[in-house]
């Protein structure tokens, strides 16, 4: 109970706006313990002693709230702004995850003191896996892959060496293999793979000759652009969908491997189209779309749920929510990607790409992805040169991935999962 509320109510009081109990039982007793008595569960005071409703205005309703989330704002932020600044890699980084679980007021601080992986280079929250990486340096992770289970987890950090304790799960992929093609399905959890799941982000399918990828996104990249093209867009009540009902499916990018049936030297050619990332987001002020939510309220499982029963969280659900078609924010071309070409070494008899000591093990399934643009798109020579996405093979089942601006973790990760899936007809 706030300081504030208290002073309200016993001034309330003392101007006699506080009524009379049951039939004028005299005047109701100001003292603390009573004051308190009026504040609990979240009623008003004419609920708790039963008197008439015109006994105190019906817009004064105070919920009930932990002494934690009474702590003075100023004190709060100042606390929650040492933390970030202290806790920069996990698991240390869990603490600063840990300031938003408290209460609301905590989490809104925390969202608020938090910044996106594009301007604090930190992963903290789930969203952040669905946001662009840094402009200036790539976040490094590393996958690891379980032949076994056919599974595929991705670790934030250098190297597996130092996973031990420290090491943070970020997603994890089954690969399920169907008659005509094979999907890859990433959850944030490595025990739960069902589309029904909360946990579910999205999945990667292959068509037959394992040439093509698409990379489908539970979520729209952009809200606001999805729902203004609808063609009948609602809001319905989360409890009002089956939970059989399939997550959606938004075509969020394109994975295109070159054929090779003349097994010409060389290592393999992939191109791959963002259509949720224009153009114009690596162009001189561009900006990528960056989702700052969940539309299931993921997140929501952080904070601390009142004394009052909530509302039901509203979901977005159109006639195009499982379409698969791309989707593209605003006007403009879509972002492409291309391998990077690498050079042949004569003394090594072997095709070399300087990976500055984050691959160690030869592997077709290496690459290195820089932007594809023409000379109308006005990208600088430097921007152009700039790896945006390289995965390698470092040991047995061990791989690295470090991605950038404007890919998100999400997308990096889909595209490297391409790579793991047979093709015959490119190598």
């Amino acid at each position: 109970m706030s300081f504030k509320s208290i002073v309200r109510e016993l001034k309330e009081i003392r101007d006699g706006i506080g009524s009379k109990r049951n039939g004028g039982e005299g005047k109701r007793n100001t003292n603390k313990s009573h004051v308190h008595h009026l504040m609990v569960d979240g009623h008003t005071a004419e609920q708790q002693s039963g008197s008439s409703s015109s006994s105190l205005p019906r817009s004064i309703v105070v919920v009930q709230q932990g002494r934690w989330a009474n702590l003075p704002p100023e004190l709060l932020l100042d606390v929650i702004q040492r933390l970030e600044a202290s806790e920069t890699s996990w698991p240390a980084r869990q603490h600063v995850v840990a300031c938003g679980c408290v209460c609301r007021s905590w989490r809104d601080i925390t969202k608020e003191v938090v910044k996106t992986p594009e301007q604090s280079g930190r992963l903290t929250f789930p969203i952040s896996l669905k946001q662009p990486g840094p402009r200036d340096s790539p976040i490094q992770c590393f996958i690891r892959r379980e032949r076994a289970t056919s599974t595929y987890h991705l670790y934030l950090g250098l190297t597996p060496a130092l996973l031990g304790e420290n090491g943070k799960l970020l997603f994890a992929a089954r690969k399920v293999r169907r008659a005509t093609s094979t999907d890859f399905v990433i959850s944030l959890v490595s025990h739960d793979f069902s589309r029904a799941s909360n946990t579910y982000i999205g999945k990667l399918r292959s068509n037959f000759l394992g040439t093509k990828f698409t990379v489908y996104d539970s979520q729209p990249p952009c809200d606001a652009a999805v729902q203004s093209n609808c063609r009948s867009n609602r809001r319905i009540h989360a409890k009002q969908v089956s939970p059989r009902v399939p997550a959606g499916n938004y075509n969020v990018a394109t994975i295109s491997y070159e054929l090779n049936v003349l097994r010409s030297r060389g290592p393999r050619r992939m191109q791959c189209t963002m259509h949720s990332i224009p153009v114009s987001a690596i162009q001189e002020g561009g900006t990528a779309p960056t989702p700052t939510s969940f539309p299931h309220s993921l997140e929501d499982q952080f904070s601390v749920s009142s004394t009052s029963k909530p509302k039901e969280p509203l979901i977005p659900f159109s006639s195009t929510s499982l379409s698969e078609t791309p989707i593209l924010p605003g006007a403009g071309e879509p972002l492409v990607l291309k391998n990077k070409a690498p050079r042949w070494h004569e003394q090594l008899q072997c095709w070399c790409l300087n990976f500055r000591g984050r691959v160690t093990v030869a592997s077709v399934k290496n690459f290195q992805l820089v932007a594809a643009v023409e000379t109308s798109h006005q990208v600088s020579a430097v921007e152009q040169e700039k790896v945006i996405l390289q995965f390698g093979k470092i040991g047995k089942d061990i791989f690295t991935m470090d991605y950038r601006y404007p890919l998100s973790a999400f997308q990096a990760f889909a595209i490297c999962l391409s790579s793991f899936d047979t093709k015959p007809a490119c190598e």
